[in-house]
C-alpha cells in the first residue's frame, strides 16, 4: 500500500501541550476507525508552525477525507517512491 507525508500548517504546533496532542491523536483515530483499515497513521512529527504526518493509504483522497472529517488540515500531500537511510550507504 502506499505511504505518504502529510504536511498540515498548523500556526503555533510546536507550542500544543500534552493534553491538545492527546486530543487531535483521538480525533484522527476515531475518523480512522470510521474509515476502515485501509487507511493507517504511522507516526508524526511535531514542528514550530507544521505536523508531518506519514500514512499508508490506498490513495490521495482517502487522506483528504480523513483531514476533513478530522477538521485538520491536508496543506501537501506527497507519496513517498523510496525509503533510504545510513544502511543505504553500505549497500
Amino acid at each position: 500500500m502506499p505511504k505518504y507525508v502529510i504536511e498540515r500548517e498548523v500556526p503555533g504546533a510546536g507550542e500544543l501541550n500534552a493534553q491538545q496532542l492527546k486530543d487531535i491523536s483521538q480525533t484522527s483515530c476515531s475518523v480512522l476507525r470510521k474509515l476502515g483499515v485501509e487507511i493507517q497513521w504511522i507516526q508524526s512529527f511535531v514542528t514550530g508552525d507544521k505536523i508531518y504526518c506519514i500514512y499508508r493509504s490506498p490513495n490521495e483522497e482517502m487522506i483528504r477525507e480523513h483531514a476533513e472529517l478530522g477538521g485538520f488540515p491536508a496543506n501537501v500531500i506527497s507519496e513517498i517512491s523510496t525509503t533510504i537511510d545510513p544502511t543505504t550507504a553500505e549497500g
